[in-house]
């Protein structure tokens, strides 16, 4: 992924009144965008781009490296020129920056919410964050490929719907990789990369289903101290996806999400964990749009037949009550003309893949991406989607102590009892450091 790059840095016109905006007569801010999503720092680029050209504002954005982003934000939180709109992490991040945050009720972007569930609010009920895209992760998986490895003498299955749990998926995957020479492949899943391009869909993604399931038999919504119910269940995924893969584990600490990615896309592998968003890096290549599914992340827990895919909203827009007030209304209206303008309707929908939360982008703005009708098929098929309860995370050090433990444990140098001490205490300690 992209290492921390100021993707634009744009000369600001002199005293242009701005076009379809609600700046104040006789000011004109400037706006600087700490973006997170490495994935989309060329389309925010262009649309920053189109927007000055329209307006004559400074738009600077900034998009910080995958996995760095608070450190990032900490940094630029601490020079002269601070970034006037950022994200935070759901309840744990806004918890860490609510200081820096603006009560957003007289913007656009909260006045538009198709329901106010999408926003994080403070202690007094003010909100203080806005989440602007929808986004769901499981196995995406080549369809062809299922066919062909279906059609095999002695396959495990016939169909790639029978796979609805772990067992089903261990059986396949295993065969998959005893026959990878039949089939073309260099191994049923890509590589489980833990460089910090990839570690995030491990330490953060695959996690989450541990600590959904635990919350949900404790009918809870967070915890100071996480029990780590269904970590064998954790390990056994990991398992399979170290097992039945493209790579030796011994290799993982050098593989990035690219090289996942392009795994995938060029057919020689069949599994690939990760989400919506992944399109825009598999898209043209081998694997026709056609041939994209999604399948679950199984871990093998009673019931999961009926469960679905990974869909939820982890990034909240803010913006930084401490910036210059022509900086706040210039932020503001950019908001507004992204949630409102063709330009930034379909730069969110068709060229970011995003599924948005606002009332302005109708039905006719959806993505036209083949994994985002993965999901909603997924939804009308009555299957329970798992919820995005990995916000709340005690911190990015407790992400970074489960993803060394798994690393190590992935290449032989530490035993599975390090991801256990690494989530549990280290779970309860992160937390009580931040009360």
């Amino acid at each position: 992924m992209k290492k921390l790059t100021k993707c634009l840095a744009l000369t600001a016109a002199a005293a242009a009144m701005m076009t379809g905006t609600a700046m104040a007569e006789g000011t004109q801010g400037s706006v600087y965008y700490l973006q997170f999503k490495p994935e989309a720092a060329d389309q925010w680029t262009a649309l920053a781009e189109k927007y000055t050209e329209e307006t004559g504002v400074e738009v600077n954005v900034v998009t910080a490296a995958s996995g760095t982003y608070e450190s990032t934000l900490k940094a630029e939180m601490a020079k002269d020129e601070v970034p006037t709109l950022f994200h935070v992490n759901g309840p744990v991040g806004l918890a860490t920056w609510k200081d820096y945050c603006l009560d957003l009720s007289d913007t656009d972007i909260y006045k538009e919410l198709k329901s106010q569930d999408f926003a994080l609010t403070g202690d007094d009920g003010a909100p203080l964050g806005v989440a602007f895209a929808v986004e769901t992760y499981g196995i995406i998986y080549n369809k062809a490929i299922v066919a062909d490895y279906c059609a095999l003498d002695g396959a495990v299955i016939k169909d790639a719907s029978e796979i609805n749990s772990f067992a089903t998926l261990k059986a396949v995957a295993d065969d998959i990789q005893a026959r990878k020479d039949e089939l073309g492949v260099e191994g049923a899943f890509t590589s489980a990369g833990m460089d910090s391009s990839s570690d995030w869909r491990f330490k953060t993604h695959l996690a989450n289903l541990p600590i959904y399931y635990e919350y949900k038999a404790d009918d809870i919504g967070t915890t100071d101290a996480i029990k780590g119910t269904y970590l064998d269940n954790y390990k056994q995924i990991w398992d399979l996806y170290l097992t039945d893969a493209t790579c030796d584990p011994a290799l993982l600490s050098s593989k990035t999400g690219e090289d996942a990615a392009s795994e995938f896309a060029l057919g020689e592998a069949v599994f690939y964990q990760n989400g919506t968003w992944a399109y825009s890096d598999i898209k043209d290549n081998e694997v026709a749009d056609e041939d994209l599914g999604m399948l679950p992340i199984y871990i093998g827990v009673e019931g999961e037949e009926n469960q679905g895919l990974c869909t939820g909203t982890e990034n909240y827009w803010c913006i930084n009550k401490n910036a210059p007030e022509e900086n706040i209304q210039a932020t503001k209206d950019f908001l507004k003309w992204v949630i409102t303008s063709e330009e930034g309707k379909n730069a969110l929908t068709q060229e970011m893949g995003f599924v948005t939360t606002f009332n302005c982008i109708s039905d006719d703005y959806l993505p036209a991406n083949p994994l985002v009708a993965c999901a909603n098929e997924d939804i009308a098929a009555g299957h329970s989607p798992v919820a995005w309860c990995f916000p709340t995370m005690p911190s990015e050090e407790w992400k970074n102590g489960v993803g060394s433990a798994l690393l190590e444990y992935a290449q032989g140098t530490g035993e599975w009892d390090g991801v256990v001490t690494a989530f549990v205490d280290g779970w309860a300690s992160e937390r009580a450091a931040t009360k």
